[in-house]
């Protein structure tokens, strides 16, 4: 039933988004990404539907972003999700954004989201029937193989 990993639909660059240097800026890689995770959030039933009737959402607790390869504004690109880990009210996630016309990867964003009762602004488990494809989704996505960039750390390496 689950694509592994999720292929989101394919977005376009917006000529507002080209910087001084002749790329996308670094804040627009974020947009993409987060365009990729409400695509699963729907396909979860924890998306835009979701957040207007049912009171519920997630909220991103922190973000690792890998900027690999330049983008320009024609060029295509795509963005995968591949669901890491969960519990009952967190999802680890990796998504990879991929220029279409080169193959080249772009970027990667690591990412924990954490499942809010806007009702109480606090953490909630995910509702039952969306846990259980979440479920689903982690089930179909340990098969793949974890990603390189996976719990990267930040910081400055020292040569000896």
């Amino acid at each position: 039933m689950w694509d592994a990993p999720i292929i989101a639909p394919d977005q376009s660059l917006q000529p507002g988004w080209i910087d001084d240097n002749g790329h996308v800026h670094m804040a627009y890689y974020s947009v993409l990404f987060d365009r990729g995770v409400d695509h699963v959030y729907d396909l979860l039933g924890i998306g835009a539907e979701y957040v207007r009737t049912d009171a519920g959402s997630c909220f991103t607790m922190e973000v690792h972003l890998n900027y690999l390869n330049e983008l320009t504004l024609d060029d295509p690109v795509s963005v995968t999700f591949q669901l890491v880990d969960f519990d009952a009210k967190r999802l680890h996630f990796f998504q990879t954004m991929t220029n279409r016309r080169t193959g080249d990867v772009a970027a990667t964003s690591e990412q924990l989201a954490l499942h809010v009762d806007m009702t109480t602004r606090r953490s909630a488990p995910f509702p039952e029937p969306a846990l259980a494809r979440i479920v689903e989704l982690h089930r179909a996505h340990t098969r793949l193989p974890k990603p390189e960039m996976l719990g990267r750390v930040i910081g400055i390496r020292k040569k000896n």
